[in-house]
């Protein structure tokens, strides 16, 4: 006999996709307020890569350039070549959404000047964390096969790296909107009305951070149930 509902996956629907609708949500969360106050211009007249320069001289970094990146919302900072990538809508532009989004950038690279800890040990975790996104569903399914649970905790440890590397990026992400928002007020780059704008734009992408740590979870949650499941039945 065919049960409709035999192929339904109860742990995909429960757990990943209300993930997914927060990370849907907190994308446009973020997309919406920048475009919001990117329509707001600092009195100042302050572009983005003169602010990210700010952050840089707050902290005494003499060795990173800044440069324009085509794209939007497409800042980082890359650590190896010591340089800050700022998008055409922020590098130029004087809006304080702009302001608050080149020196989360620039928070970044005064981390890394400093040594930062969270963000050293998320730099050495992601090669284990990228094989075990790779290998770890594999490794735990060759353990139920051969019921052998010891491979099998091995190979869901191993995929709980992706969560773990999301669950240490919050800490660095949150550091670096609060190293911008500390040096924006500390060297009046934005007057006291103009910095809560600044504010609403970057804990909006600190929530695309959350989101995905979210999504990393469920996504561990669903595969560990499931294999440790199938292993429950065929042990009975």
């Amino acid at each position: 006999m065919f049960y409709p509902g035999f192929f339904i996956d109860y742990w995909y629907i429960i757990l990943v996709v209300p993930a997914m609708i927060i990370s849907v949500w907190a994308q446009y969360k973020v997309k919406s307020t920048f475009n919001k106050f990117s329509k707001v211009r600092n009195v100042r007249n302050v572009t983005g890569a003169y602010a990210a320069q700010a952050v840089l001289s707050y902290y005494g970094i003499s060795d990173v350039r800044i440069e324009r990146v085509s794209g939007k919302l497409t800042d980082h900072f890359d650590p190896k070549a010591k340089v800050i990538r700022l998008s055409e809508g922020v590098y130029d532009s004087t809006s304080v959404a702009a302001i608050g989004v080149a020196c989360h950038e620039a928070g970044h690279a005064a981390q890394h000047a400093e040594g930062y800890t969270p963000i050293r040990i998320r730099n050495s975790i992601i090669p284990v964390c990228n094989i075990g996104s790779k290998l770890g569903i594999p490794i735990a399914l060759i353990g139920l096969f051969m019921s052998a649970e010891p491979v099998i905790y091995i190979g869901l440890a191993l995929y709980a790296g992706n969560f773990i590397f999301h669950l240490v990026t919050l800490p660095v992400e949150f550091n670096a909107s609060r190293r911008a928002i500390s040096v924006i007020d500390s060297t009046d780059l934005l007057y006291d009305d103009e910095i809560g704008g600044a504010k609403k734009v970057l804990s909006a992408a600190a929530m695309t951070y959350v989101a995905s740590m979210l999504v990393a979870l469920a996504s561990f949650l669903r595969i560990a149930l499931r294999i440790l499941s199938m292993s429950n039945r065929r042990n009975n």
